[in-house]
């Protein structure tokens, strides 16, 4: 009898340790859930950066006049009222450049 109580008790052992290992939600399922979240943090680190500067860039939009004369200086060329705009034929740009 207590043979037959021991095989039982070793053969329960067996499967629940093959569940922890290969059943699902085993250590292997964990193992490669763990890899998939590495790779989308690795994915999602320059994403959290470039969106990160562009709520600085915003926030600096909303509250100071600067950044708002650079944008316009840099991107459509504009001048202040007080300044003299000056035309040389023939010199390129930083934007034209290669």
């Amino acid at each position: 009898m207590l043979k037959w109580l021991t095989i039982v008790l070793i053969a329960l052992l067996v499967l629940l340790q093959y569940r922890l290992w290969f059943g699902e939600g085993g250590l292997r399922e964990l193992g490669q859930i763990r890899a998939r979240a590495d790779a989308l943090e690795a994915e999602n680190r320059p994403l959290r950066a470039r969106n990160q500067r562009l709520a600085a860039e915003v926030m600096d939009l909303k509250t100071g006049l600067d950044a708002i004369e650079e944008r316009g200086r840099s991107d459509i060329g504009m001048v202040r009222e007080d300044e003299q705009f000056f035309w040389v034929p023939g010199v390129a740009t930083e934007e034209a450049r290669p």
